[in-house]
């Protein structure tokens, strides 16, 4: 699991800047579309004055590395995944 440094500050954690960059990257336009990144980083650094080009793309690699986006040139787009209901299987299920 990533935890956060108890000292560090929130506004600037991958984590934290990653979630707007989904939250972004779900409104129009840009929902459901592939856009282009500069666009998108426009609206990233609009939204506090301590964000810099740097941190939206070290988000945007953290995104990319778990599979929340999907690129196509100089174009990103949000992945939608479904979720799959699995059943656990019992312990005792072939127990006699």
């Amino acid at each position: 699991m990533i935890l956060p440094q108890p000292e560090s500050n929130l506004k600037t954690n991958l984590m934290v800047l990653g979630a707007d960059i989904i939250s972004i990257m779900g409104n129009s336009p840009f929902k459901n579309k592939y856009a282009i990144v500069d666009d998108k980083m426009n609206k990233f650094l609009k939204r506090d004055k301590d964000r810099t080009p740097d941190l939206f793309l070290y988000a945007l690699t953290f995104l990319h590395t778990i599979g929340s986006i999907d690129k196509k040139g100089y174009k990103i787009k949000l992945v939608k995944k479904e979720i799959r209901e699995e059943n656990q299987t019992s312990l005792f299920a072939n127990v006699n």
